[in-house]
């Protein structure tokens, strides 16, 4: 049996199979099609937690150079037999808490002295050289001087704190708001597939996500400041001992 060689089917359409890769959208990929109420809380988010995060880097340099110049200024204090002398190279070690203590008890001692020296001028009296009226008045003027030197040290950490306190809450609102819209749209499509609550619920984890994110270190931050913070003080207070036996020794 011969069998055709040629055999034409004109209504038969070519038929071209052509794959594709479907891909499954991302969290964030969903987040970037969420409603305007999930950016704020984003955003709110991400501008305490870089806040946060600037303030602990400046806090840290400055921590530092508390410490290496605190070193370096009690070296001076303890080895210069002059109060003068000390407050001439106190002008370049700004950053440490000390020289603003020291600073304030020069001026005190400074200005009894020469208020005494002016009364002895007044009343015809030999004036009686280098002498302080009130030790109390100095060391009131030392402990100022630390309310002073702790507001500086302090200084942006009440910002750390917040962040601590309310990022967590920040986040929670968009957690609601997120499942709230993923509940609308149940609602609105009749649907319970996860096409339907996908977007509602990306903003929900993303927005909790982003309030753990800045609260956790600026609580970390904020507890290790307040440590350090702890600790300078502790060396402010040993400071002014030291410095009111000076003073009743050489000054009285």
């Amino acid at each position: 049996m011969n069998l055709p060689t040629d055999i034409y089917l004109p209504n038969l359409p070519s038929i071209m199979i052509v794959g594709q890769a479907r891909t499954t959208p991302t969290a964030l990929d969903m987040f970037l099609d969420a409603g305007p109420m999930a950016w704020i809380v984003f955003a709110i988010l991400a501008t305490m937690s870089i806040g946060s995060w600037a303030i602990m880097i400046s806090k840290i340099l400055q921590y530092r150079r508390a410490d290496a110049e605190g070193e370096e200024f009690l070296e001076i204090f303890r080895r210069s037999k002059r109060f003068s002398e000390v407050n001439a190279a106190a002008g370049r070690l700004t950053a440490t808490p000390m020289v603003g203590l020291f600073q304030a008890g020069y001026a005190e001692i400074d200005a009894q002295v020469k208020a005494a020296q002016e009364a002895a001028q007044k009343a015809n009296a030999p004036a009686s050289t280098f002498r302080v009226k009130s030790l109390e008045g100095v060391e009131r003027s030392l402990h100022r001087a630390i309310a002073v030197e702790q507001a500086v040290l302090t200084r942006g950490t009440a910002f750390l704190a917040t962040t601590a306190s309310a990022s967590p809450f920040i986040g929670l609102f968009g957690t609601v708001w997120g499942i709230m819209v993923a509940f609308n749209e149940i609602g609105a499509t009749g649907s319970t597939s996860i096409t339907a609550v996908a977007p509602g619920i990306a903003e929900a984890l993303i927005n909790t996500a982003a309030g753990l994110v800045a609260a956790i270190p600026a609580l970390v931050g904020f507890n290790h400041f307040a440590a350090r913070l702890r600790d300078l003080r502790s060396q402010m207070q040993d400071f002014i001992l030291e410095f009111m036996n000076l003073t009743e020794r050489n000054f009285t």
